[in-house]
């Protein structure tokens, strides 16, 4: 039996039941490509239930205020995502008539559609034979072929994406691209795949070599940034606090937090009020002190937070002050969320 028969057949009996595969909906099949970029299923599926409840259509979408889907999207990360996902929709509504376009090629073209994405929509919606690649098929594929090229090289990317192409079952290719998906997220999983029930454990180069857990293999390329971030949590005698919006192009562009002076180095509380007024316009007297003595980190893909919150009450009125308790209407970062979520005034 070949390679593409083996994944299809485990597929028909191993499939999980999810609500994007009841569908040819090219919007839906989007909505869960997009969010399952670096997310894991079940994180994912919450967040995809909620927006097609919200969101049914593309035109919802389209229609939508940016702040409301950020707010949506809150806890599931890469916010870029969020925003591109919006842009799209706005694009496909207003140039492509709210039809997505039927092929690979043209799917490129729409904002934050990649190769992954594209093949996606291009095969399960449109039976377009073009192979997908994500993390899932990179690792089947360089452990059964012991395949070391770096999955994140110019190289890899190409040597995988053609062996993909030859592999591929082009006359069934929606079930195939998500039956070699779904064997990667459950059977050829990253650390301790059970090789004993592999379909294709008597073929697997990898598994002879003794080399599963070396691949694939990725170039590291990341180096992890500290960046020292102490937030100001204002207090006055009514409950109000301050939020302000994220602008330019680093994370979490457009979400909301509290004041915020970023650090070269940890700092400590006198080396804070010397600063207070070049972030915020307070009057004295006021009160500060530390919520979180150690420092909440916070890790991004590259960059990790390391976070204090510091609380400043005082007796003043705030100028555009905003009751605390309507802070959750706020689209903020997982890591503001936490922190109103635990914060008692």
């Amino acid at each position: 039996m070949i390679f593409s028969q083996k994944i299809l057949l485990w597929y028909a009996k191993n499939k999980r039941t999810l609500p994007w595969r009841r569908t040819k909906d090219p919007y839906r099949i989007w909505l869960s490509e997009i969010m399952l970029q670096q997310t894991r299923v079940a994180q994912g599926l919450p967040y995809y239930l909620k927006f097609i409840e919200q969101f049914p259509t593309i035109n919802d979408l389209a229609g939508a205020s940016e702040e409301s889907v950020l707010k949506l999207w809150q806890g599931l990360g890469y916010y870029s995502r969020a925003r591109n996902l919006h842009a799209t929709a706005k694009i496909v509504v207003s140039d492509y008539d709210g039809k997505f376009p039927q092929t690979y090629n043209e799917l490129l073209k729409l904002k934050g559609v990649g190769d992954h994405t594209a093949s996606a929509i291009a095969s399960i919606c449109f039976d377009e034979p073009e192979p997908v690649v994500d993390g899932n098929v990179y690792r089947v594929l360089s452990r059964f072929y012991g395949a070391e090229f770096p999955i994140n090289s110019a190289k890899g990317i190409a040597f995988f994406k053609e062996l993909a192409r030859e592999l591929m079952d082009t006359e069934n290719a929606r079930d195939y691209n998500q039956g070699i998906m779904e064997y990667g997220a459950m059977q050829c999983v990253p650390k301790n795949p059970d090789c004993s029930i592999c379909p294709l454990n008597d073929s697997c180069l990898a598994l002879q070599k003794n080399k599963i857990g070396e691949l694939p293999v990725k170039l590291n390329k990341t180096k992890i940034k500290k960046r020292f971030f102490n937030y100001l949590v204002l207090l006055d005698s009514n409950h109000k606090t301050l939020l302000r919006q994220r602008k330019g192009k680093g994370i979490w562009q457009n979400l909301w937090e509290f004041p915020l002076l970023e650090t070269s180095k940890k700092i400590d509380q006198s080396e804070l009020e010397d600063s207070i007024n070049d972030i915020v316009a307070v009057k004295v007297p006021y009160e500060t002190y530390l919520y979180n003595q150690e420092d909440i980190i916070h890790k991004l893909s590259h960059q990790h937070l390391y976070t204090k919150f510091w609380v400043l009450r005082t007796e003043s009125e705030l100028k555009d002050g905003i009751d605390y308790e309507t802070l959750n209407r706020f689209p903020v970062p997982v890591l503001i969320a936490e922190f109103i979520k635990t914060f008692k005034i």
